[in-house]
């Protein structure tokens, strides 16, 4: 993809150099991941790929990197190297791997029953917590931040009456179907490319437009068939793209005046602060999910809503059909999850963590800028909270200008050659996320790593 306004970091870099650079890294990958290889090679048998789950295809080198152990802000694969974890699971870890009070809850609760379909007491205090914490009033659980967002499409729909939901170009909503369109150039929507098995025309119950395009939000909402706005605060899956100051008035503003629901999803942007963006930024959601990081790296996630919107949906809830309306599990809310999210949200992604997290990713943005600047490079660098993000152009002003600019070659080499020296980026974008068990030190060396790659690549 190219866009003459975004022009990629190809610009400033010789291709030629990037591929010799790129075989010499990769040599050196095979010579340091010898047991990995041969853990893929034998994982062919009987998984797809090799991997269990597709998405570990996306990782540099020609296999991934098997994980011995992980815990804080490091891991050690089955080669013994070890490395700092900048990616933390994405998002998944974000409290640091193996948070000792969720370590504990889990082995608390594990002899005592895992699952049975029934309320435990520790649902109390969930509930609790994230009334508090993210000022919603009525709370569900669920096992994915992408389950929560289907059931919340499932209850605006119940509650409005209407079908389409609208999302943002290039959003990240895990794998809801709705979200995995993109703007066609005519400015319908199409599926976005990677889009695998759709089913139907998504023109037929989805809207997109560009995040930050207040007239094009406006003109969509306008005719009244719209059931839902699914919004990040940010853009953070095909990079950090902030909003523009005033976007989120608007978007709350013109919502309410077509009678549309707001559901603001902060799985990534709870990097923001304890409340996530919600919190810091003031912002008003009709309905409101949370996923990965609340059960420190167990599968569960939540979903919040106003007073309102609960009444209007609590016959769906609690009615004879309730078992088959779509929402749900047998294993949401098993004990295990709802024992993992207590201790989690009581030891960790606190204000005292924050605190730690936040500066450390300034300390990151500041060292990639000082070797931008010291090159005269045309790139950039995103922070949003403990997150933190590189881009080979200018700073993208929405998500149709960021897929543009996406460089996958010179994504590739860089996330090899700090892999090959000890830290692990987030594999689908430039990104770090940081928790309070990293240190200056790691930042420091990451700034060090960076900087050799960059004089590697001008030569």
């Amino acid at each position: 993809m190219s866009d003459p306004a975004y022009p990629s970091g190809m610009a400033t870099i010789d291709r030629s150099r990037l591929a010799g650079l790129m075989e010499s890294e990769t040599d050196l990958f095979r010579s340091r991941t010898r047991r990995s290889a041969e853990l893929h090679e034998e994982a062919r048998r009987s998984l797809l790929a090799g991997v269990p789950m597709n998405w570990m295809t996306r990782w540099p080198g020609p296999h991934p990197v098997f994980v011995q152990e992980a815990e804080g802000a490091r891991f050690r694969d089955v080669d013994g190297n070890e490395y700092v974890d900048l990616c933390l699971g994405d998002t998944g870890a974000m409290t640091g791997h193996s948070l000792p009070a969720t370590v504990d809850a889990l082995t608390a609760q594990a002899p005592h029953g895992i699952t049975t379909m029934l309320p435990s007491a520790d649902a109390v205090a969930v509930g609790d917590e994230l009334r508090t914490r993210f000022g919603m009033p009525v709370w569900q659980i669920a096992m994915t931040a992408t389950d929560a967002n289907r059931f919340v499409l499932r209850l605006a729909r119940h509650a409005t009456g209407r079908r389409k939901v609208l999302v943002f170009n290039w959003c990240y909503h895990g794998t809801v179907d709705e979200a995995l369109n993109i703007l066609a150039p005519d400015g319908t929507c199409t599926p976005r490319p990677g889009n695998t098995g759709w089913d139907v025309d998504p023109n037929e119950y989805v809207k997109v437009v560009e995040f930050n395009d207040v007239d094009a939000l406006r003109a969509a909402l306008e005719p009244g068939d719209v059931a839902a706005v699914l919004a990040e605060p940010a853009l953070t899956n095909i990079g950090i793209v902030p909003p523009a100051p005033g976007f989120h008035d608007e978007l709350r503003r013109l919502t309410r005046e077509t009678g549309t629901l707001l559901v603001i999803d902060e799985t990534h942007t709870i990097c923001c602060g304890p409340g996530g963006a919600t919190r810091e930024w003031g912002l008003e959601p009709d309905l409101f999910v949370i996923g990965k990081p609340i059960g420190g790296g167990v599968p569960c996630a939540a979903y919040g809503m106003t007073d309102a919107v609960a009444a209007a949906v609590l016959g769906a809830a609690t009615g004879d059909d309730a078992d088959v309306a779509g929402i749900g599990g047998t294993l949401t809310a098993n004990a295990l999850s709802l024992a993992a999210m207590r201790a989690t949200l009581a030891a960790a992604l606190r204000d005292e963590d924050f605190a730690v997290s936040i500066p450390l990713a300034n300390r990151w943005a500041d060292g990639v800028q000082a070797t931008i600047d010291r090159h005269g490079l045309p790139w950039t660098v995103n922070r949003l909270g403990c997150r933190a993000e590189y881009w080979f152009c200018p700073a993208p002003r929405n998500g149709g200008e960021a897929a543009a600019a996406v460089d996958h070659e010179l994504d590739a080499f860089l996330h090899l050659w700090c892999l090959n020296r000890g830290i692990l980026l987030t594999p689908f974008h430039n990104m770090a996320l940081f928790c309070p068990a990293h240190t200056e030190a790691d930042v420091d060396l990451h700034s060090e790593v960076f900087a050799e790659g960059v004089t590697a690549l001008l030569g």
